[in-house]
């Protein structure tokens, strides 16, 4: 008992800087030894997402002897050297926070993220699937967070996201194919295909604002109705913009449309989820979001306080919608094809079971509940139907004990993240 209170007294004193120069170290040796020490622990390759998929496509063979290796293999490329690391770096990230700490809040932000991003871009490096799925999780929390303005600080119950989604997706990709790229579907390209990168922000923006149009279809009903209304107007307008782009040949019907210029690169995705984590923050805690709670806990109420509760509705569909048809427009051209299928149902459930699962009214309870599961629904993968019944049991357990979700109600507050610590006496 006596040494875990040291132990646990001597990692008090490690910041965030720390952790995330140990987590750099980890995912650097992985780089360089990972393939060799999957070798010599008797694995066929290095662990894709810490070994997890691999644990359960053993548990379904009913083949536990990659257990052990992989266990001894995250304990020595991951484990063991972020603690190591961590905690002697300490003394010296303490220093460079509490310098950090008379800087502006933008300037520790900054450095946080960028650690933070080397760790994803060597880590995500070492394989295309490593990549893909850090990819669609970045997309993921742009998603969640973005429904979670409306579900959750508004309080409204929402199911047209998808339907936000698809009109960024299909916008986006629509300029891009037909502005830089050459198709038997559009013809010739009426730009030259080296703007594209450069212009492709535009066209993130164009997707993000036909999205925000699209959602006065939406925001204009809520002034009158709520819940189980609303919920049945947002679902009919999914369903119109799935059945919209299924019957428009321009825009390739029920096919769909592909060959997406390979434009969302995993700095850009990350620079856009950045972004968004951002300015919904900034948005959030200004006096125009705490509108957004006035109008959730008592509408009645923020009426007649002078707020002007048709105004808040609109800017949080809004401003929900365009972040939602950004996150459309990376997603097309990270797949590099899209039908109206992928906007769907599933497609909804997932979002929901992300908001609800990581907590309402919270960026970092979206991000967690964003990362959890896209990362157990990749996981559970070889498990099969048995995917589906492992993860809505798990949301209904949640339903049940914590019912707004894990971390609901939470400010994400990079001042107190960021600052310097100090072992306790």
């Amino acid at each position: 008992m006596q040494s875990l209170r040291k132990t646990r007294a001597a990692f008090s004193a490690v910041p965030l800087l720390a952790w995330l120069f140990g987590g750099l170290a980890a995912a650097l040796l992985e780089r360089h030894f990972g393939a060799q020490a999957a070798y010599q622990l008797y694995l066929p390759s290095i662990p894709v997402l810490f070994g997890i998929t691999e644990l359960f496509s053993a548990a379904k063979e009913l083949n536990p002897q990659l257990l052990p290796g992989l266990l001894g293999y995250n304990l020595l490329i991951s484990i063991l050297p972020t603690l190591l690391v961590a905690r002697l770096a300490a003394p010296l990230c303490n220093r460079l926070a509490a310098a950090l700490e008379r800087l502006p809040v933008w300037a520790a932000a900054l450095t946080h993220s960028a650690a933070f991003y080397a760790i994803l871009h060597i880590w995500a490096g070492s394989s295309d699937y490593r990549e893909l799925t850090v990819k669609l999780i970045l997309i993921a929390v742009i998603l969640t967070i973005s429904l979670n303005i409306i579900n959750g600080w508004l309080g409204e119950f929402s199911c047209s996201h998808p339907g936000f989604m698809a009109l960024g997706a299909y916008t986006s990709s629509w300029l891009t194919l037909r502005l830089f790229t050459e198709s038997r579907l559009f013809g010739p390209a009426l730009l030259d295909p080296a703007l594209g990168p450069w212009l492709f922000p535009l066209i993130l923006v164009a997707g993000g604002t036909a999205a925000a149009l699209g959602s006065l279809i939406v925001a204009i009903p809520s002034f009158r109705t709520r819940g189980d209304y609303l919920a049945v107007i947002s679902l009919a307008f999914m369903f119109m913009v799935k059945s919209a782009v299924e019957n428009l040949e321009f825009l390739g019907g029920p096919r769909g449309l592909s060959s997406q210029p390979d434009y969302s690169s995993l700095p850009v995705i990350f620079v856009w989820t950045s972004l968004c984590v951002w300015t919904v923050h900034n948005f959030t805690t200004s006096i125009r979001g705490k509108a957004l709670n006035a109008v959730r806990d008592n509408e009645a109420a923020a009426s007649s306080m002078t707020v002007n509760t048709r105004s808040v509705k609109m800017t949080a569909f809004l401003f929900g919608a365009f972040w939602a048809g950004v996150a459309g427009g990376l997603f097309a051209h990270v797949l590099r094809y899209i039908n109206p299928g992928s906007f769907g149902i599933q497609n909804l459930a997932e979002m929901l079971a992300m908001v609800y699962f990581g907590g309402l009214n919270s960026i970092a309870g979206s991000i967690l509940g964003a990362v959890s599961i896209s990362v157990l629904s990749e996981a559970l993968k070889p498990l099969e139907l048995f995917k589906w019944i492992i993860i809505p049991l798990l949301l209904i357990l949640i339903m049940i004990y914590r019912p707004h979700g894990l971390i609901a109600f939470t400010e994400l507050n990079v001042r107190l993240l960021t600052r310097a610590r100090r072992a306790p006496q």
